[in-house]
């Protein structure tokens, strides 16, 4: 018989182990400024050129610290909570806030899928586009964001907002390159929205991950000195 022969599996007991569970879920990849890691918010996109009827032509989802927290149509502008960080933000101001940029942000990326239509392609159908916008904030409070377009994982081209500059990474992102950096209105609107707005959410979301930290690792503290008490290991 094994170590666990003598435990008695009580609700209790159970509970404890599911908060266990939660609190690794939590737990995020960094935590700026209090430690030396980055954390950081980002929006994948993946754009249809050729959707199904009553298919979505554009998706993204939000992720914080590598974890995703919400789903969003950009056709019907549709936006779903995808974990219990999502459920807590949502319906605060930087949600709402959130909301009106990716809106904007999917108007963008329609008016880019229009210009998709008009090429000819060698494939027998167009490729998925695949649009990620990443803000980290580091330990230093320092804010490095960026852009990256490609298609079906491989990206094709590189905007640092930092610096406003851009990086053909494969023969694809050529035209695409030059195209958006001569348009300064889009370059701005890249940034501003990399920059700024992700940066005040993440804050604002960080805030709310920490107080569901903290709520979890007390609940795990006070039924970890319970079951100290109850049982002999």
């Amino acid at each position: 018989m094994g170590w666990t022969a003598g435990i008695k599996f009580t609700p209790g007991l159970l509970l404890l182990l599911l908060l266990l569970l939660l609190l690794l879920l939590l737990l995020p990849q960094g935590d700026c400024p209090r430690a030396a890691h980055a954390r950081s918010l980002c929006y994948d996109f993946t754009i249809l050129p050729k959707a199904s009827p009553g298919q979505s032509w554009c998706e993204a989802q939000g992720q914080v610290n590598e974890k995703t927290f919400l789903s969003y149509d950009c056709g019907s502008q549709e936006v779903k909570s995808l974990s219990l960080l999502g459920e807590e933000v949502n319906g605060t101001r930087a949600w709402q806030e959130q909301m009106e940029t990716l809106r904007d942000v999917g108007n963008l990326l329609r008016q880019q899928l229009l210009d998709v239509k008009r090429e000819k392609y060698t494939d027998r159908d167009p490729l998925p586009l695949q649009r990620r916008m990443l803000c980290q904030c580091e330990a230093n409070v320092r804010t490095r964001a960026s852009w990256q377009f490609g298609s079906q994982g491989q990206t094709f081209l590189l905007f640092d907002s930092e610096n406003r500059t851009w990086k053909v990474l494969h023969p694809r992102g050529r035209q695409m390159k030059e195209k958006w950096e001569s348009d300064r209105d889009v370059t701005e609107f890249l940034r501003k929205i990399s920059m700024g707005d992700c940066r005040s959410w993440l804050e604002s979301f960080m805030v709310h991950w920490e107080k569901m930290l903290e709520t979890t690792e007390t609940s795990w503290h006070h039924y970890s000195s319970t079951l100290r008490s109850t049982y002999s290991w």
